[in-house]
């Protein structure tokens, strides 16, 4: 199995900005947790603060025919970008099981941040379990994916 863990701006920052919402563990702390968990699991590990640099990489695993999943965390782009959403689609079209993160629960926090663009476009959708949101979403994925 293959999956790809996608995300968008200011997650490089995942551990330091803002704890209090997004948590102490940092992306490479939960990465190491995850390919311990899953041993016989390869992930591929993307971020990017761009736009456009997240729908390549998104457009390229879903041309590629060996990933079984993506998990996509795209921040902010979540709430306003149709062409990340259009990417996303297109991946789950190829047959791609898609799962969208969103650390924090968005439902609870500002207007402009409870519309999520993504969620009808993927598979599944995990909101405000924090850093274990990643782990849901791999269990979810190996359980569903081909």
């Amino acid at each position: 199995m293959k999956i790809a863990i996608i995300n968008g701006p200011n997650l490089n920052l995942t551990g330091k900005r803002t704890p209090q919402i997004y948590g102490h563990k940092t992306m490479e702390e939960m990465m190491v947790e995850i390919q311990r968990q899953w041993i016989g699991t390869h992930f591929v590990y993307f971020q990017s603060n761009h736009e456009g640099a997240l729908i390549d990489y998104i457009q390229k695993v879903a041309l590629a025919d060996d990933y079984d999943g993506i998990i996509i965390n795209a921040g902010g782009y979540a709430h306003t970008s149709v062409a990340l959403r259009d990417a996303l689609d297109f991946a789950k079209e190829q047959n791609i099981t898609v799962v969208n993160i969103h650390l924090s629960n968005i439902r609870a926090r500002e207007d402009f941040r409870q519309r999520d663009l993504l969620e009808d476009v993927c598979t599944h959708t995990i909101i405000g379990h924090g850093i274990d949101g990643y782990k849901e979403a791999v269990e979810f994925i190996t359980r569903v994916a081909r």
